[in-house]
């Protein structure tokens, strides 16, 4: 299954490499990274990624969109939230990390569905849309086709619960020692959750 990582100036890198760390482990998954324009993408970090025009790509499959400081401003571009709806409606499955939630909550596709994200921008995030069923506890949460996750390196937790669903837990495990990584793999505990 292709794993599109849509990038965006001023994105989180950990929000994007984070999960590309796991999912990269996973024979079954093809990773691409795309925008809306293709062409160079920098992280908020400064790390430039040459990301894949996403029209010229595989959408079907899943699709991260990542938070991070340049999702301020897109969630007022119309022109990229009538794109990123379009792209999550061809996805089979749509993962989000941080306030990448915010810009999905945004398109109106995920009204009345449970979701998540950064604690400490939830009330952002929640001002953003007021129809959607935020969940401060969770680490991560699953509701139809959308799995957001809190603020982050739970963007890693997300992504091996992903694993863990669709190709079980014994491969999920096998990623954890790859990566030599402490799971955090309870998705209704986010330590994080009352601290701001």
């Amino acid at each position: 299954m292709d794993i599109n990582i849509l990038l965006f100036d001023d994105f989180e890198t950990l929000d994007a490499f984070g999960p590309v760390e796991v999912l990269g482990c996973v024979e079954e998954y093809r990773l691409c990274y795309v925008s809306f324009n293709g062409g160079t993408v920098v992280s908020k970090q400064g790390i430039q990624v040459l990301t894949e025009n996403i029209n010229d790509v595989n959408q079907h499959g899943i699709l991260l969109i990542p938070g991070g400081r340049g999702t301020r401003a897109l969630v007022n571009d119309s022109e990229f939230i009538k794109k990123l709806s379009d792209a999550v409606m061809k996805s089979e499955y749509c993962l989000t990390v941080c306030t990448g939630s915010a810009l999905l909550a945004k398109t109106g596709l995920l009204d009345n569905i449970r979701a998540t994200s950064n604690k400490m921008a939830f009330k952002w995030v929640k001002s953003v849309s007021s129809n959607v069923l935020w969940v401060k506890e969770a680490r991560w949460v699953v509701d139809q086709k959308y799995y957001t996750s809190s603020g982050v390196s739970a963007g890693i937790d997300m992504a091996l619960g992903f694993v863990s669903e669709h190709l079980g837990m014994d491969k999920a495990q096998e990623v954890c020692k790859h990566i030599e990584y402490i799971w955090n793999s309870d998705p209704d505990n986010d330590p994080f959750a009352n601290i701001y």
